[in-house]
């Protein structure tokens, strides 16, 4: 089976498109997922949104993100910005405000007249229950043992699970050590993606996440949002933030508890085509 694709990123954080708003569209199951997702094999991705008709009255669109693993997930800042840049080159909207529905909830995306793309990304959630996190409190603050140590992490969910710890120098912050055991922590039941914040001043992050699912990003739209959140929970920066992660630079805004989460950055198309899928991938 051959499928039309289309190659982008946000920020290094790159993605496979694949447009199913027609009737009886291609899906792929988990095994084309990796396919596609491999670097050496396939097309090469950290996760593989899908852009579908939406299932509510009122939205534009519904948006399903894919891991490079295969397991589909609840949200992606940076798939965010690029979803609304597919849809406008490929003629399905005009619309430069849209709608979207995802496996969280609804978020709402604006192409600005600059090409860059800020989104709604809705309000977060810090209570242990909503990542899930095992612990008995809320605190701002909790301890995780992580080989051996403990560390101080902030929990947020942007949609999808987050824990930010506040590093000394995000370039040489322990990511491949400590990421794959945050991720997988058996406090975390349903994995995390873990953040590696170093604070530059008031307004100004660096940043590093290992994701769930993929392993380090060169940027991670909803880890940019938590890790700011985080922040301001903690007193230690203030809205607006400037979020460099190491494929570039983001802006987030939060106004405090119950408000929600905007974030502003680029999305970039690389170029579209079309590759057979294997026959025997099921």
């Amino acid at each position: 089976m051959k499928i039309h694709f289309t190659k982008m990123h946000g920020l290094g954080n790159d993605f496979v498109v694949l447009d199913a708003t027609a009737p009886g569209a291609f899906l792929p199951t988990p095994a084309q997922v990796r396919f596609l997702a491999d670097r050496h094999f396939g097309v090469g991705c950290d996760q593989l949104l899908i852009v579908e008709r939406p299932t509510q009255p009122g939205i534009d669109f519904r948006y399903r993100i894919f891991n490079a693993d295969g397991g589909e997930v609840e949200q992606c800042g940076n798939g965010a910005r690029c979803f609304v840049r597919f849809v406008h080159e490929q003629g399905l909207t005009e619309k430069r405000d849209i709608r979207v529905e995802t496996q969280c909830g609804i978020i709402a995306p604006r192409l600005e007249a600059n090409g860059d793309v800020t989104v709604d990304m809705g309000v977060p959630r810090c209570a242990a229950a909503d990542l899930p996190f095992v612990s008995d409190s809320d605190a701002v603050v909790q301890a995780l043992e992580v080989a051996g140590s403990v560390i101080d992490i902030s929990i947020v969910s942007m949609g999808n699970p987050h824990a930010v710890q506040v590093v000394a120098d995000a370039a040489a912050a322990p990511v491949a050590a400590q990421g794959p055991l945050i991720e997988s922590h058996p406090r975390f039941p349903k994995r995390v993606n873990a953040g590696f914040m170093q604070i530059i001043d008031r307004h100004a992050i660096a940043l590093r996440v290992y994701e769930r699912g993929a392993g380090e990003t060169l940027a991670c739209g909803t880890g940019a949002c938590a890790a700011v959140v985080a922040g301001i929970r903690r007193g230690l920066i203030d809205s607006p933030v400037r979020v460099a992660t190491r494929g570039g630079e983001l802006s987030i805004a939060w106004g405090g508890d119950g408000q929600p989460v905007l974030m502003t950055g680029p999305a970039v198309t690389v170029f579209s085509a079309s590759i057979e899928l294997p026959s025997d991938l099921a």
